[in-house]
């Protein structure tokens, strides 16, 4: 018997998540993967895009497989799954030999319903021998727009996951995930991915609690060390371009009094799980951090995200500053921006395109396409127009006039009307 024998959809969603009603999009994304039907949700950071595919998992027999790209993701999704005694495990190279057979018998017994594996394991022998033996109702593509060159973290291995699906003896349905994606990269995801007629949802992209600003400070330093204190006490995350620079910032607000941490990926495993955890369960208010930090963490009352650098593109900033205002209420989003920045980016995207599990071809194609996406991100902290308003026509929806929330919109006509096409800041 299947929890989908005794529950509805609403009883699922009360007994392991404790809502009583659903978010858009969810119940329909839900009814659909239920039905057979593939998927491809679009749904912005927080809008509850794990559910979607959580809760049929639970209703369906046989195992559900999440592909995941992150092992650190992949771990806190499925720790806060067994928190809500939902039977799930990982597969990864994190597990010894042993625990990676452990988790296939007790998949193959039914004790777990949710499987987290990363791309890369589908085409092993021994993972494809336990795919045919096993009965697999769905498989969910989480950060699906990691399929696409077109995305802003392409990963090949992601391509040979249409593969793996067509290889299985009997096709589950299959559902894509993402919570950034433009109209180039839906379509790749749905072709790349071998999505057999989707039901194509895309929520809209616009969260109107986030305050949105890009400040220009001639003493960045000094500028961030305000806004921080003036939020004292309240939960915060800032994001920085590098590690040193992460380093550097959390040491600094320790220094002044700040409870803070630090999370990036030259971090030993142990340290940032103990990080992550006191940002969690608030022993710190402040999180310092790369963009390794974020993905799978649901915490409500975070009510800013400063990024103390330019990000490499919107995508990765809106997913990032997404993570402010969970719970709806007001929270601020400030992007502190310089040249130097740039160059950053410039070094990042650089340094990125030398992965070795790309063609020469596809190095070029994919740096050739984080330029252009650095561009669009460098006009966005120069406009003199509406944040809000640009950010979500590049994911392509439209917002009619001011929106009243962002720094541009807020600041009085008198400045508009000098400064226009200047660039002027009135940071400080």
């Amino acid at each position: 018997m299947t929890v989908r024998d005794t529950m509805t959809t609403h009883d699922v969603l009360l007994k392991y998540y404790g809502y009583t009603s659903f978010r858009p999009a969810q119940e329909t994304l839900i009814d659909a993967l239920l039905a057979g039907r593939d998927v491809l949700g679009v749904m912005p950071t927080g809008a509850g895009k794990s559910i979607c595919f959580q809760i049929p998992a639970l209703m369906l027999g046989g195992a559900t497989l999440v592909i995941s790209p992150l092992i650190s993701l992949m771990k806190d999704q499925v720790a806060q799954l067994r928190h809500g005694k939902v039977p799930a495990a990982f597969i990864n190279s994190s597990l010894t030999a042993a625990q990676y057979r452990e988790v296939l018998r007790r998949v193959a017994e039914g004790r777990y319903k949710i499987i987290y594996v990363a791309p890369e394991r589908l085409e092993t022998a021994d993972f494809l021998r336990f795919s045919h033996e096993t009965p697999i109702s769905l498989v969910a593509v989480d950060e699906a727009h990691c399929v696409s060159q077109w995305g802003q973290d392409f990963r090949p291995s992601y391509l040979r996951i249409a593969k793996y699906i067509a290889s299985l003896r009997e096709r589950p349905a299959v559902g894509a995930f993402t919570a950034t994606a433009t109209a180039a990269v839906k379509k790749d995801i749905a072709r790349l991915l071998g999505l057999r007629d989707p039901l194509s949802l895309t929520t809209g992209f616009d969260r109107p609690n986030l305050y949105f600003e890009v400040a220009k400070p001639k003493n960045k330093s000094k500028y961030f060390h305000e806004l921080v204190a003036q939020r004292d006490g309240k939960c915060g995350i800032v994001y920085c371009a590098t590690r040193k620079t992460v380093d550097a910032v959390c040491a600094e607000l320790r220094r002044r009094g700040v409870s803070a941490s630090r999370y990036h990926a030259g971090l030993e495993d142990v340290e940032r799980r103990l990080n992550q955890d006191d940002f969690i369960q608030n022993r710190i208010t402040v999180m310092v951090a790369t963009n390794a930090f974020g993905m799978g963490i649901d915490k409500p009352d975070v009510r800013y995200v400063f990024h103390y650098n330019m990000p490499k593109n919107l995508e990765g900033y809106y997913q990032e500053a997404g993570r402010a205002g969970r719970d709806g209420a007001p929270s601020d989003c400030i992007l502190l921006f310089s040249e130097e920045d740039i160059r950053t980016a410039e070094y990042l995207i650089k340094d990125s395109g030398s992965n070795a599990e790309l063609s020469e071809k596809e190095r070029r194609a994919v740096r050739r396409r984080d330029t252009e996406r650095l561009d669009k991100m460098v006009r966005y902290c120069e406009i003199d127009g509406c944040l809000r308003s640009y950010i979500l026509r590049y994911f392509g929806e439209r917002q009619k006039g001011a929106c009243g929330n962002c720094s541009n919109c807020n600041r009085p006509t008198w400045w508009r009307t000098i400064f226009s096409g200047h660039g002027k800041s009135l940071a400080k």
